[in-house]
């Protein structure tokens, strides 16, 4: 087990950022309350131009803090009308299928200089965790990326305000802010950990009109992402490569042959997966969307199939010497694995602290973050993890030295009952039931 560096200190939040925290609870302590957020104005309307502002999105993010505080969850609509959810989803939707498979970070996009890239790990619809993580980092901006490495939903409670209000930020400065799609991002973690439910409850009759807009959204999510030419980060990390093209002894024409063994993928071959599926596959031709997104790292070298998960990849220390060296990256991010996790795979190191350095090689390191604190949400016994969460600001001039700054949870956390059955249901880190998965259903309407 590899033991982690001292963690930073997060620094402090932009003086823009203040007037909405002074309302919002940033509290660490158990025993104190946190000060009542100001009524917001309610309901949020649509700008008349259709072009979002820094204060929009600022007044968004006070009024879900808000509502999750002052009003049952039935009355959501009063504070986010369908109609204006309509209109930011279909913009974020536009945006985002209209990305790569992989998105670069790097000169062409505006990184200079004096800029910074923050990477955050798994948040699920911890919403208060997610504000004081914003405060923390500061607000993105022209000097200040984003990258989200998936899982905004499913397990805590306010996965939709979540997801909004970060889809928001993406709309707001869509060359600022990266949001890529985690393995909960999908119909079958959605309709079992909670987020379809929750959906449901909050809008109502509108409620199954709401989650298949959420679902086609989350189907155009970009899969991963290469910050400075230097640090690939994906919710859950490597993959296979799936055809090869090899001449034909009967034919000038070339031919498609499958591979039999298990090999790493190519940045060529990940661009060229499908992944406006609903559900990743797990058999047939089209798996690397399942393997960014449900594999794990291993301290057992080599490539094999991911058994416990039912879907992806485990990968050892070698694949990622490999993978590092043949595409001149120094480091790779990944998020998928929380204390529930963690606590189950004892030659890994634990998510205490939010983050783990798990392979340390010639080349470079694999890094896991997650940024839920005090996760999950809902737990069966007394004794909770209490793990401190983490996020990740890459500095210039090579981007590739990881700065980490854990932090912990906000509480109280409102009173809210939990939208999954967390006692029976089985973890998202344990088999899939393959057998419930719909086959690949294209685009949702």
């Amino acid at each position: 087990m590899l033991s982690s560096p001292p963690t930073a200190d997060p620094p402090a939040p932009p003086s823009s950022d203040e007037d909405f925290f002074s309302t919002a609870s940033t509290s660490t302590s158990s025993d104190s309350k946190p000060p009542s957020p100001v009524l917001p104005q309610i309901p949020i309307t649509w700008p008349d131009d259709g072009s979002l502002t820094v204060q929009w999105v600022v007044d968004l993010m006070q009024a879900f803090d808000w509502a999750s505080r002052s009003i049952p969850p039935s009355e959501f609509p009063s504070v986010l009308p369908v109609g204006v959810f309509d209109k930011l989803v279909l913009a974020g939707s536009k945006i985002v299928h209209k990305e790569p498979n992989c998105v670069k970070i790097d000169d062409n996009s505006g990184l200079g200089p004096d800029s910074r890239v923050v990477v955050v790990g798994d948040v699920h619809g911890q919403l208060h965790d997610v504000l004081f993580l914003l405060k923390n980092a500061g607000f993105p901006g022209d000097d200040r990326f984003f990258v989200f490495n998936g899982d905004y939903v499913d397990r805590g409670a306010w996965g939709l305000e979540v997801f909004l209000l970060l889809l928001a930020w993406k709309v707001l400065i869509p060359h600022r802010v990266y949001l890529l799609r985690g393995n909960h991002e999908s119909k079958y973690c959605t309709s079992v950990y909670g987020f379809e439910k929750e959906v449901l409850t909050k809008y109502g009759d509108n409620g199954k009109h709401v989650y298949r807009k959420c679902l086609g959204c989350f189907e155009g999510l970009p899969l991963a992402s290469v910050i400075a030419g230097q640090v690939y980060t994906a919710h859950g990390g490597l993959f296979r490569g799936g055809t090869v093209i090899t001449p034909s002894k009967r034919s000038k024409k070339n031919r498609k042959v499958e591979v039999n063994s298990l090999t790493l993928g190519s940045f060529e071959e990940l661009a060229k997966a499908r992944r406006s599926v609903l559900d990743p596959p797990w058999e047939g031709k089209n798996l690397i969307p399942g393997d960014v997104l449900w594999s794990d790292p291993s301290m057992s070298p080599g490539l094999a199939p991911n058994k416990e998960r039912g879907i992806g990849l485990l990968w050892g220390p070698d694949c990622t010497e490999e993978f590092l060296k043949k595409f001149n990256l120094k480091s790779i991010i990944r998020s998928h694995e929380g204390p529930d996790a963690r606590d189950k795979r004892p030659d890994l190191g634990g998510m205490d602290l939010g983050y783990t350095i798990d392979h340390i090689v010639e080349s470079g390191k694999l890094i896991t973050l997650f940024s839920a604190p005090d996760y999950p949400q809902f737990q069966t016994t007394e004794e909770r993890y209490r793990n401190k969460a983490a996020y990740i600001v890459l500095e210039p001039p090579h981007f590739d030295t990881p700065i980490f700054h854990s932090f912990e949870a906000v509480t109280p956390r409102p009173k809210v009952n939990p939208y999954y059955d967390f006692e029976d249901v089985i973890d998202s880190d344990e088999e899939l039931d393959l057998v419930s998965m719909e086959p690949d259903s294209g685009e949702v309407s």
